[in-house]
């Protein structure tokens, strides 16, 4: 497949930065599961499940989730700041055993992946720390407006406003990457920098925002079999993913921990709500566009010859 111009645009200046180094090079599989502790948003909710059927799947039975850290609209600061008395996640890096933490984040970097990074670091230097990079809430991103300007209103999740009108269908490939171009260069600038501190690449990237643009140009281009519309994807003008946006994201995720592609692997039972004659070529579709956005991110840290 093919990678999207502007997306290659912008990741230019970050391939650049890490074309020299050992993290660069390819990569193999991981062989066995992974222990995993997710501090989560509700773009994750269902994950586990999913996660653990494709894992055993890929040949990899002994996946374990450790615990979680779930907390609705939350940045990856505010599962840091859970007291430390009941504060699993970092209980389970200290404990220097964890493989992987997933952190899921919204809009600008905040500083809970780089304490959760460095925690997990000085416990066990081979953890890997995952920054889910998802696609915006409500179609919509004003870095400004959320910086300065915007007063959280009692009881609505602590992020932008909701625009007066969302229409998923009326979105174009080219507004959703330009859209997304500064919050994906936020975060991939702020892994970069965390990791050059460590001295190495403990921090990376999972590109799921990157995978359900793509998806929705399949959409958009009438190449998406069994989905018709991109509000189809979605549970509510927020952006909760439908089954398919969520085996798509789960896709994304296994080819980041395990460094393996998920082409091939049986279609799992999330589609099974799609037309039968449409799952197994939907299924592969979901398949190839999780990993061609995981081979071309460079912070993803998979590699192909």
């Amino acid at each position: 497949m093919i990678l999207r111009p502007l997306f290659g645009c912008l990741l230019l200046a970050t391939i650049s930065a890490w074309a020299q180094t050992p993290d660069t090079a390819p990569t193999t599989p991981i062989t066995k599961g992974q222990s995993i502790f997710p501090c989560h948003h509700s773009l994750f909710n269902g994950i586990q499940g999913n996660l653990a059927e494709v894992a055993k799947a890929g040949g990899y039975p002994d996946q374990v989730f450790v615990g979680e850290s779930a907390i609705g609209g939350s940045k990856a600061i505010q599962h840091w700041n859970v007291p430390d008395a009941t504060n699993q996640a970092k209980a389970a890096l200290i404990g220097g055993k964890l493989d992987v933490m997933i952190l899921t984040v919204l809009y600008l970097p905040d500083d809970g992946v780089e304490n959760f990074a460095k925690l997990g670091f000085e416990h066990n230097p081979n953890v890997r720390i995952l920054v889910m990079e998802p696609w915006l809430p409500w179609d919509v991103y004003n870095p400004n407006t959320y910086v300065a300007d915007y007063k959280p209103i009692p009881g609505e999740p602590p992020f932008m406003p909701k625009p007066a009108k969302v229409d998923h269908n009326a979105a174009t490939a080219a507004g959703l990457w330009k859209m997304h171009a500064y919050f994906f260069q936020a975060w991939n600038d702020k892994i970069e920098a965390i990791n050059k501190e460590l001295g190495r690449q403990v921090v990376f990237a999972e590109p799921v925002g990157h995978a359900e643009i793509a998806l929705r140009e399949k959409i958009i281009e009438g190449q998406a079999p069994g989905i018709k519309t991109q509000e189809e994807l979605f549970a509510d003008e927020l952006g909760h993913p439908q089954a398919p946006l969520l085996a798509l994201e789960t896709y994304v995720h296994y080819a980041v921990i395990y460094r393996k592609s998920p082409i091939g692997l049986p279609i799992p039972s999330a589609l099974s709500g799609i037309p039968m004659d449409q799952r197994g070529p939907l299924n592969l579709l979901l398949q190839q566009l999780a990993w061609d956005a995981v081979i071309h991110h460079p912070l993803s840290g998979v590699r192909v010859p």
